[in-house]
């Protein structure tokens, strides 16, 4: 039985020099790889109480949602700015090199309910601590970030210090 790394192509020198790429795309393209990494994230929340499952466009949805019915559990999508059709909540954030923003509907959570975060990738916590802040601003508490990979030599973790973050696969480098 392959493990979930297997499924992993690693891309050296992408896009630049040193950096190497993990490709969820090659999770993605095989079957069995796709129905491991869901498993083993969905793996992570077990014993844990909570109301619903947030997702970051796109990837996010790729695996929350599945958990999501798995669980019987709403799922929340985060989109980037002008793809929601309702009354929504944003905010801001820096990236790299500029900034970008995420939305939600603002009746998506409720006050007091629990959330989990669904992802693919942790490297700088940006993105997730974006996430977490809009669900905060809603009156929700985080109760856990699941993560296919992590780049843990982009410390993302440590920006999400505050917060349980579990991972399937971590990965030392960038």
């Amino acid at each position: 039985m392959k493990r979930i790394e297997d499924y992993v192509i690693s891309i050296p020198d992408f896009p630049e020099s040193g950096i190497i790429f993990r490709d969820v795309t090659s999770v993605l393209q095989d079957a069995d790889g796709l129905r491991l990494a869901i498993d083993l994230m969905q793996e992570k929340l077990k014993g844990l109480e909570f109301d619903l499952i947030a997702g970051s466009e796109s990837r996010g949805f790729i695996f929350g949602a599945p958990i999501a019915y798995n669980l019987h559990k709403p799922f929340i999508p985060i989109r980037k700015k002008g793809k929601l059709p309702r009354e929504t909540v944003s905010i801001q954030y820096e990236l790299e090199y500029g900034t970008a923003e995420l939305e939600m509907h603002r009746d998506a959570v409720k006050p007091g309910q629990k959330v989990v975060l669904v992802d693919d990738l942790i490297a700088t916590g940006g993105t997730n601590e974006a996430m977490i802040r809009l669900v905060e601003g809603l009156g929700g508490e985080v109760v856990k970030a699941v993560f296919l990979m992590e780049l843990a030599g982009l410390k993302g973790r440590e920006r999400l210090k505050e917060y349980d973050v579990d991972s399937v696969i971590i990965y030392p480098g960038k």
